[in-house]
């Protein structure tokens, strides 16, 4: 449910109106305009006794809008306390051990992060090399539009930075992963990568090369002032065979000519640049909502965590991309509202399962009872 409040009373005699059980946590997602304090909320809800997580985002949706302040709430079973990882701006961090019994297909596996964090693929796979393809993946980056990374992520043990939540929801799932980029130039290789910073492509300057290609396309001269505005129409593909490309987002170009990503980018990647026009990036929309849809099984909520750099791309179209997966939704669970937020990268397993962190995508769970 949406709660259009950002005052913390308000949104703690929501949730307690609800009665969640012992047997359930309470995920929040709150939008960071007229951000409530989030140290406040969550002292009023330990009182509660409460069990919750969740991470403040640059918007939540809810239906066919999506909302820069107030808070998504959904009630989820649970029998596993939801766990902190801290410390990602470090690769010391530790992972946590699951029991067996957990691995298997009972479960769909939320993951946030903080968006703006190191070490979030190497998180990823650190995860995964514990859990496996037996559970479903869904989740996103949380964090500021502003790019100012902040304490954005919590649990009842209060809100960080550089970390993670994974959280074990008793319900099964399907999923829809798509974007709608296509193919315009390459593949390049990066030839010299650190992390999220691109810099060499074909063992020369990286925005030399993007620069060149972009021009060519869209007949624009870019520059490191004007980067993001033209950059948001023409993010880099990583090849994965037998699905869709992960996207990589390129954010700015620094001093030295190196284009800086929302996501790692692994030295020697083979990367092509894609192009996206409106049309092709609200029938993504579409066909991500279709994918997870399976006639005659009964659902009993769906989560939808799209990336932030649509909005800015689709700008006032974006109500249409939220539309459609409202539309595909209903014509097949009525009474199903799709809620979820407004992310810096998305989270999910695809393709044969495996677990990877998206940009310029979106990504919908379909969540249904065993």
């Amino acid at each position: 449910m949406y709660i259009k409040s950002s005052n913390v009373d308000e949104i703690v005699q929501t949730i307690t109106g609800l009665n969640p059980e012992p047997s359930q946590v309470v995920f929040l997602m709150i939008g960071e305009k007229n951000c409530p304090d989030l140290n406040l909320l969550i002292r009023k809800l330990n009182e509660k006794k409460i069990s919750f997580f969740g991470g403040m985002f640059p918007a939540v949706i809810s239906g066919n809008n999506k909302y820069e302040e107030g808070v998504v709430c959904k009630i989820l079973p649970t029998t596993i306390k939801p766990i902190l990882v801290k410390g990602l701006d470090s690769e010391e961090f530790v992972c946590p051990e699951y029991d067996e019994q957990v691995i298997e297909d009972r479960y769909t596996t939320i993951v946030l992060v903080d968006g703006l964090t190191s070490n979030i693929s190497l998180f990823l796979s650190r995860l995964f090399n514990q859990l496996g393809n037996s559970v479903n993946y869904l989740g996103g980056g949380a964090g500021s539009l502003s790019l100012v990374q902040k304490p954005c992520i919590f649990t009842n043990e209060g809100v960080y930075k550089d970390a993670a939540i994974i959280a074990m929801v008793e319900l099964k799932s399907k999923l829809g992963v798509r974007h709608g980029w296509k193919k315009i130039e390459g593949p390049f290789v990066a030839t010299k990568s650190q992390k999220n910073i691109i810099k060499e492509l074909n063992w020369t300057n990286a925005f030399e090369i993007y620069k060149e290609a972009v021009e060519q396309d869209s007949g624009k001269i870019i520059t490191k002032e004007n980067f993001f505005d033209i950059a948001k129409g023409y993010p880099f593909g990583i090849t994965v065979e037998g699905t869709e490309y992960i996207v990589r987002d390129p954010l700015s170009v620094n001093e030295n000519g190196e284009l800086i990503c929302v996501g790692e980018v692994p030295e020697n990647t083979v990367l092509d640049i894609l192009k996206g026009n409106k049309d092709t990036l609200i029938n993504a929309a579409r066909l991500a909502a279709e994918d997870g849809i399976t006639p005659d099984i009964k659902i009993k909520d769906a989560l939808i965590f799209d990336c932030i750099s649509r909005v800015l791309f689709l700008e006032n179209d974006f109500t249409k991309e939220l539309s459609n997966i409202q539309n595909v939704i209903n014509k097949s669970y009525k009474g199903i509202i799709t809620e979820g937020a407004l992310t810096l990268g998305e989270i999910s397993s695809h393709g044969q399962g495996y677990l990877d962190f998206f940009n310029k995508t979106i990504v919908i769970g379909l969540l249904m009872n065993h």
